[in-house]
């Protein structure tokens, strides 16, 4: 009896994996890091248009995380001091800083993130051992536009994310007993 007790847990314990919790965070109007790569780079500058970027999926309106640049929001990111010179700049960069008030700027921020925790349910639940796996992928980009045209394109990000964090706690659910008698006192 006991036995079949103990197997019937065990069966119970190896299942409950999928309890254990995950978040997706999404924020891309983009499926993949390629396809936002490929979206900014098919931009011409000096010759794409904002009905380009709206074709290509980019509009701020539409899009969640995108940022509108003044005139002075550029300027303060390209000329941050006097170590930069007009010369080491883009000429599109210095198109748009010519433009004044004509000049503007789209600051795109992409990501498709799951942070999801494996390993043994019991192990989580009780809080001895805790394993958290993050995957996905994170873009940026910015675009410059003196009126509708594209003067100027750029993009980074991460491709590729993968990280596993584990935290062990050798007291489980007592673990954090210590701090908490100390502060209510």
């Amino acid at each position: 009896m006991k036995r079949c007790f103990v197997a019937f847990l065990a069966l119970a314990l190896a299942g409950c994996a999928s309890l254990l919790p995950s978040v997706q965070s999404e924020s891309a109007p983009f499926n993949t890091f390629d396809e936002a790569r490929l979206a900014i780079d098919s931009l011409v500058p000096m010759r794409s248009s904002v009905s380009t970027l709206v074709q290509q999926g980019i509009d701020p309106v539409k899009q969640p995380n995108t940022v509108i640049l003044t005139h002075s929001d550029v300027v303060r990111r390209f000329l941050p001091s006097t170590l930069i010179k007009r010369d080491d700049l883009d000429p599109g960069v210095l198109a748009c800083l010519d433009a004044r008030e004509a000049c503007r700027g789209w600051e795109i921020s992409a990501e498709r993130v799951l942070r999801a925790r494996t390993g043994g349910f019991f192990m989580d639940f009780t809080n001895f051992s805790r394993r958290t796996e993050t995957s996905g992928w994170r873009f940026n980009a910015l675009i410059l536009l003196v009126g509708d045209l594209v003067v100027y394109r750029a993009w980074g990000g991460q491709p590729n994310i993968m990280a596993i964090e584990v935290q062990t706690n050798p007291l489980g659910p007592l673990q954090d007993i210590g701090p908490a008698l100390v502060t209510n006192h």
